[in-house]
């Protein structure tokens, strides 16, 4: 699924990296606790978030993550977009909540990091 399709589904705005809306995104992932991004999330995937702080940044780095979309309308201070900026991360907001989030995307073919074979 394309970034572009997620920001439809999501009717999602992009604060950061609208030059990627082609970016194929493999599997999602709905997650508040960067310790369980760490351990459960796969490289390409999509991070659905509630957490806005820098650290959200630095996981997604080290986890090799393609894209976050902050869930419930939360937007990052201009420190962690600039740092999202300067990784060439792409960065979403969608007022819908997390498990409406997931909901749209599962149900609109995005598959989780469980159920990827890659």
């Amino acid at each position: 699924m394309t970034l572009e399709e997620i920001k439809e589904i999501l009717k999602a705005e992009v604060i950061t990296g609208s030059n990627n809306l082609e970016m194929e995104v493999k599997m999602g992932c709905g997650c508040d606790l960067m310790s369980d991004v760490l351990a459960f999330i796969k490289s390409d995937s999509l991070l659905l978030t509630g957490l806005t702080s820098i650290q959200v940044i630095r996981t997604a780095e080290i986890a090799d993550i393609a894209a976050i979309c902050f869930v419930r309308g939360k937007k990052p201070d201009e420190e962690t977009i600039r740092l999202a900026k300067s990784k060439g991360l792409a960065l979403l907001i969608t007022q819908l909540p997390m498990f409406e989030s997931c909901g749209q995307l599962y149900k609109n073919g995005l598959i989780g990091c469980s159920e990827y074979k890659g």
